[in-house]
């Protein structure tokens, strides 16, 4: 063992523990979903039960995942354009309070946003959104938008202006700027952005519950937990690790496939800093 390895053990220990307390609740879950327990669709032995019950509760597993990627899909594709823009206004414009509006959108953060979902439910009525996918989307989309465009604010930042600049000179207006060099400069941080975006909007509970009436346009979350008090009130564990499992699978794909943009992403901004 070489004198720089052993150096380095207390850093790999360390990282090991903390990969171990993030890891276990997701595999204790995968192993309840298939280990047998009273009360559930695996009563005694291992097998897939609870994944049966799970795939033909009320619409079906399939209808539920389509609707969680209707909504997932059109709040990836809602924030990354609103926040591509908006970032590379904020980071390459002058105008009359720009700072402060940016600031405004910041705030945004501020605000608990359980505390306006029914205002907003509201709102969406005046516009025949109310109990929509689209109009959940709409609202994914708003929650996501200020930590958006400050990550692609900083990421448009940490490109030199004279990159800009050499392509006005090669005759490129302002979009044609935006579209040919800055876009592929800045993938990582909208790779970031939409991750963010994906995971926010997949997993979340409160937003559907409130805004979401028909059992028909449940998203996979809101479904999992509707089948986990399907009778009297009795939790169905087995069926909810299961929900728990087959939720989890997207995210852990995504985050593996592009975590080194999603590194680059947060890296651009802080070199930038």
């Amino acid at each position: 063992m070489t004198v720089r390895v052993a150096r380095n053990i207390p850093f790999y220990v360390v990282c090991v523990v903390i990969a171990a307390v993030f890891l276990f609740p997701l595999l204790w879950s995968a192993v309840a979903s298939v280990q047998g327990q009273a009360g559930t669709g695996q009563s005694q032995g291992v097998g897939l039960g609870n994944y049966q019950v799970l795939a033909s509760f009320g619409a079906g597993l399939w209808h539920y995942l389509f609707n969680s990627a209707v909504v997932s899909t059109l709040t990836v594709l809602g924030t990354l354009v609103v926040s591509t823009f908006g970032g590379y206004a904020f980071a390459r414009f002058q105008f009359p309070g720009r700072r402060a509006l940016f600031l405004l959108t910041l705030s945004i953060l501020m605000v608990p946003y359980a505390t306006i979902l029914v205002p907003l439910y509201v709102i969406l009525g005046l516009v025949d959104l109310q109990d929509s996918l689209i109009g959940l989307s709409l609202v994914m989309v708003m929650f996501q938008l200020p930590f958006a465009t400050y990550m692609m604010r900083i990421s448009f930042e940490a490109v030199p202006r004279e990159m800009d600049e050499a392509a006005q000179i090669d005759g490129a207006n302002t979009f044609g700027v935006l579209y040919r060099i800055l876009l592929p400069a800045v993938r990582p941080g909208m790779i970031t952005v939409g991750l963010f975006a994906f995971l926010a909007s997949w997993n979340d509970f409160v937003a559907p519950l409130i805004l979401l009436s028909d059992g028909s346009k449940f998203t996979l979350p809101l479904a999992v937990v509707s089948l986990e008090h399907e009778s009297f009130g009795v939790i169905n564990y087995g069926a909810l690790e299961a929900g728990v499992v087959v939720t989890a699978i997207p995210c852990l794909f995504l985050f593996l496939v592009l975590q080194r943009y999603y590194v680059r992403g947060f890296m651009a901004g802080a070199i930038h800093g």
